[in-house]
This record gives C-alpha cells, sequence and structure tokens, in this order.
C-alpha cells in the first residue's frame, strides 16, 4: 500500500521590520506574509502542516487583517459611516470581499455604527453651525447612512434647539440686509433660513420672536437711490404713468407706501416749478 503523501509544512517563523507582522516559510521556502492575530487565530506554529484549503483560508484572513488595520487607521480620532470606510478601502484597491469581511468585523466591534454616527453628527451640527435639519438630513443621505438613522440622529435636535439657535441665526441676516425695507429684510431672512435648512413651521416660530427693526437712515438712503433709479428707467413714460410705474415697482421692493409717495410728491412740485 502506497504511503500517503506529505503534507507541506511550515519550517519557519520570522518576524518583519513592521509590528506585528511575520513571515511564514514552509518546506524550507518563503510563503507568505501573516499578522499576529491571524497567527494567534489558526494558532500557526513551526511544524504545523498546511494544506491547500487551510492556506486559501490564511490568505484571505490575511486580507482582512490588513484591511482591519487600515481601517483603524482611518477612523483613528474620527468618526465615519460604513460608505466612507468602503470607500477609502477602495481607494487602496482592496477586493470587495476582503472589504466586506471587514466591514463586518468593524460592525461587530461596534467600530463603525451608522445610527451613532448620526446622532453625534446631529449635536455636533446643531451646537456647531447655523444647518438646519434639512440640510443635515442631506448631509447624512451623502454619506451613505440610511433613512432610519437619519431620522433616529435627528430627533437629538429638538423643535425647541432649532428655534432657539434660528433666532440667533435670523439676528445676524437681519444685520447683513439692514440696508433693506423693514419687509424686505424679513422676506429675505425668511429665504435665508429656509436655505440653511429649517423647516416653514420652525421659521415661522424663529420670526414670531425675531425682533426686526431697521435703520431709519440706511432705510431713507436706499430709498432715494432706488426711487432715483427706477424714476429715470420710468423716464420714457408720460408723468401720469412715470408715477404709477415707480410707485408700483418700489412697493413691490419692501418699501413702505407713504415714504415712496412723500418722494413723488416732491418730484411733482420739482417737474411743476
Amino acid at each position: 500500500m502506497a504511503e500517503k503523501e506529505a503534507l507541506p509544512k511550515i519550517t519557519k517563523i520570522t518576524t518583519q521590520k513592521r509590528k506585528e507582522r511575520y513571515n511564514v516559510f514552509i518546506d524550507d521556502h518563503y510563503a507568505f506574509p501573516i499578522s499576529e492575530d491571524v497567527m494567534i487565530k489558526f494558532r500557526i506554529f513551526k511544524g504545523m502542516e498546511v494544506d491547500k484549503k487551510l492556506r486559501e483560508e490564511i490568505l484571505a484572513a490575511d486580507d482582512v487583517s490588513k484591511a482591519y488595520s487600515r481601517a483603524l487607521a482611518y477612523l483613528s480620532g474620527h468618526l465615519r459611516t460604513e460608505q466612507e470606510v468602503q470607500k477609502k478601502l477602495r481607494e487602496k484597491e482592496i477586493p470587495e470581499p476582503t472589504i466586506q469581511a471587514t466591514l463586518a468585523k468593524l460592525r461587530d466591534l461596534n467600530l463603525v455604527n451608522d445610527e451613532q454616527y448620526a446622532e453625534s453628527y446631529v449635536r455636533t451640527m446643531a451646537r456647531t453651525s447655523d444647518k438646519g435639519p434639512i440640510v443635515i438630513k442631506r448631509n447624512l443621505r451623502q454619506k451613505g447612512v440610511l433613512e432610519n438613522d437619519i431620522e433616529r440622529g435627528l430627533a437629538e435636535y429638538s423643535d425647541e434647539d432649532q428655534v432657539t439657535n434660528g433666532v440667533e441665526i435670523a439676528k445676524k441676516l437681519a444685520h447683513h440686509y439692514q440696508r433693506e425695507p423693514l419687509s424686505k429684510m424679513r422676506q429675505k431672512v425668511y429665504q435665508g433660513l429656509m436655505t440653511k435648512g429649517f423647516s416653514g413651521d420652525i421659521i415661522t416660530q424663529i420670526l414670531d420672536q425675531t425682533h426686526f427693526e431697521a435703520d431709519p437712515e440706511l432705510e431713507n438712503e436706499k430709498l432715494n437711490m432706488e426711487f432715483a433709479k427706477v424714476w429715470r428707467r420710468n423716464r420714457r413714460y408720460n408723468f401720469s404713468q412715470r408715477k404709477l410705474r415707480t410707485k408700483r415697482t418700489l412697493y413691490g421692493k419692501g418699501f413702505k407706501i407713504d415714504a415712496i409717495n412723500g418722494l413723488i410728491e416732491q418730484q411733482t412740485d420739482s417737474e411743476q416749478s
């Protein structure tokens, strides 16, 4: 009866210069590198027999180990979404099965958790930015966070906190538009809050708690400038049409009708004198 063919054996294991990495020699020939955790997991030792299947399992596990180390470096000091980690590993040209196995390991160790990420992201944005829930939700979608996790995260930003933050943002916007007529200022603040991601209901509450006060001198200066431009632009019309069109344009820009009428009366007196 023929003797059973001997399986390849590990004849030497040497330490690499890289921390926690080892070189494995089979039948006195270099075979493959492995990490310390893979060596422990497979209980690799000198004299161990390694068939083809076991070798493939060891190499696959080492691929995951290397990808895991890269993921840990990427996660160091920062929370990341699964999609961000996946994208980073793909940039390293790591095979997709290895990436998925790495993500599974990271999930098991709670090193990636999109629900926790969403909660942390919402709290940070609410505390440090001028962005409302709509923009925050859009940002989280772009990071690959699923809708359920986003909604749970947004629970961290209460309506009350949105209004409190929104009032401060509204004050800054109002200051920026202080040269505008009061009604136009309010309209632009509304649009600004909407652009920043606050909902209509929340904006209404914010505006109700915001005191708008235009600078009379600036508003008057602005009206005079606008009146001169509009009046000149309408010079091709007869005097009656010119007044009507000028009044309508300036009123549409948010200026008070009494102030507009006052300038038109001055212009009328000037034209008639």
